[in-house]
């Protein structure tokens, strides 16, 4: 496995093992690797010759300075924890190689853009299309591997590569939980051991609303989840929507659509994380 930070470096590499006619996969990731990371690593492994992993924490997907300064960087750790998954490459580039010049590109995702995270994080997915795209031209991958946690983010990655025509495939990962079923994030380790044990109410709540969607309209159900998990101290709902799973946008009866999905954000103190459940 090589560490490249370099874009100079790390195309000069993929060119000779293009020339082997290889395919390669592409996991982006900014770092603080977990085992819901190293499952799409694996993944990708298993399906392709050649295997990037990036690691790089994108300054323009956050609109909380804050939380750019706080979120962890431990490239020495985490290249340890890739040595075993079978990547090819590690790619740690400065914000300089990726950002020579400043990225003032605008995208437009409609209403994908304008639902929960987009109406909470204004201007974040703006910075995740600018990262994603910059990194899909420079690696020029067969195949790229994002988690479903972000349930978000992958609809809005699948219409950027639509919209820009690159010749990639988008795979989705379901979301890899801890044994308790909390799901795997690098903001976990910022959770005190209190908010950690308490934040695994999330997902339980979660799972019990699954199991109520024949005996609960949605309007009801969403109330009910936001209810018990404000009730659990330390945690604040910022939102829960139950939404179209293709389209994102909010839904209110069960017949609306074959494919819908439960989406949630909670501040854990001052650790915001995010889940989703499928109501099949």
């Amino acid at each position: 496995m090589k560490l490249l930070k370099t874009v100079s470096e790390l195309q000069f590499v993929l060119a000779e093992k293009r020339q082997k006619h290889g395919t390669i996969g592409f996991v982006p990731t900014m770092g603080a690797l977990h085992p819901g990371h190293l499952a799409l690593v694996r993944q990708a492994v298993a399906e392709n010759d050649v295997v990037v992993v990036s690691i790089f924490v994108n300054p323009t997907q956050f609109n909380d300075k804050n939380d750019l300064l706080h979120y962890p960087r431990t490239l020495e750790a985490d290249c340890e924890q890739l040595k075993d998954t079978g990547a090819t490459i590690v790619f740690a580039p400065s914000v300089e190689e990726i950002y020579p010049e400043p990225d003032t590109r605008r995208f437009d995702f409609g209403n994908l853009a304008t639902v929960m995270e987009g109406k909470f994080r204004p201007g974040h997915f703006n910075g995740v299309a600018q990262v994603v795209s910059r990194l899909f031209d420079i690696v020029k991958p067969d195949r790229a591997y994002f988690g479903e946690k972000d349930f978000q983010q992958l609809a809005i990655i699948r219409a950027m590569v639509k919209q820009l025509d690159f010749p990639v495939e988008i795979i989705s990962h379901p979301i890899v939980r801890e044994a308790n079923g909390l799901a795997m994030s690098s903001r976990n380790t910022r959770l005190s051991p209190e908010l950690r044990k308490n934040a695994v109410e999330i997902s339980r709540i979660l799972f019990e609303s699954q199991k109520k969607k024949n005996q609960l309209s949605i309007p009801a159900l969403k109330q009910e989840v936001i209810d018990r998990v404000n009730a659990v101290a330390g945690l604040e709902t910022e939102y829960f929507e139950i939404i179209d799973g293709d389209s994102l946008q909010i839904v209110n009866d069960w017949n609306d659509s074959p494919f819908i999905v439960g989406c949630i954000a909670v501040h854990a103190g001052e650790v915001r994380l995010i889940d989703n459940v499928f109501f099949r």
